[in-house]
């Protein structure tokens, strides 16, 4: 199996890197002691701080774009801080959830990360995954997950990079059509 994501129409695949429990915090994804880096050009560094092993590969780019990051319920809880989706998007990375905190994921939403609710996933780090219309497939155990899919304006701000990019392209699109 293949190590990147590839993206082809609609379907993408890539391999768990990393996979978490339920309520994971934004102070485990991105440490409030790093609170004063807020450029999304320097927040990738303190990715997953206090995993130290994991965040060094970060570092490294041991793992391709588009690896897979698994999570439980309640990702990205406890503070609202911005920096902890784009501490993710820096990587590249997408995250697969059984659940989302809600401003994590109205953040991560904003800043065009990659977010996929399946709250029925099982997967294990090494699994390689496939993300389609409507379901994820395990590839390595060949179980089929449905997906609640995202509002369609929702989905269009991520698969435009993120709100200031699908901004600027209905304003560009406007001023096109005056």
């Amino acid at each position: 199996m293949t190590t990147q994501m590839k993206v082809q129409t609609s379907t993408l695949v890539g391999r768990v890197i990393l996979k978490l429990g339920n309520d994971v915090s934004t102070d485990v994804i991105y440490p409030g002691r790093f609170m004063a880096t807020v450029l999304p050009a320097e927040t990738p560094q303190y990715a997953f701080a206090d995993l130290a092993e994991f965040n060094t590969q970060l570092k490294k780019k041991t793992f391709p774009p588009h690896s897979i990051l698994v999570g439980g319920n309640n990702f990205g809880c406890g503070s609202s801080r911005e920096q902890a989706a784009s501490t993710l998007k820096g990587h590249e990375l997408v995250i697969v959830a059984r659940g989302f905190a809600r401003i994590f994921l109205q953040n991560a939403i904003n800043l065009g990360l990659r977010t996929i609710v399946c709250p029925e996933l099982e997967a294990s780090e090494g699994d390689d995954l496939e993300v389609s219309e409507g379901r994820v497939v395990n590839r390595t155990t060949l179980k089929s997950y449905p997906i609640v899919s995202l509002p369609k304006a929702r989905q269009a701000i991520i698969n435009a990079g993120g709100l200031i990019p699908f901004t600027r392209k209905r304003l560009l699109e406007k001023v096109g059509k005056n």
